[in-house]
């Protein structure tokens, strides 16, 4: 969870300095590192939850 935290925060970053310098030769780079780690924690984030609500609801006869 504290890595899909640090990725809420870097993704957004990431997107803002790819998007304000179009013209710059780093633009694309940054934009696909960006996107990436955004998708990274939207993917962590879901394994975080989806961990905390198995361990949460999980069933003691199985």
């Amino acid at each position: 969870m504290i890595l899909a935290l640090l990725s809420l925060f870097l993704g957004p970053i990431f997107l803002h300095l790819a998007l304000s310098n179009k013209e710059k030769p780093l633009y694309f780079p940054l934009l696909i590192v960006g996107c990436l780690i955004c998708i990274a924690a939207i993917i962590l984030m879901f394994k975080g939850i989806n961990t905390i609500m198995n361990s949460i609801f999980k069933n003691k006869n199985s």
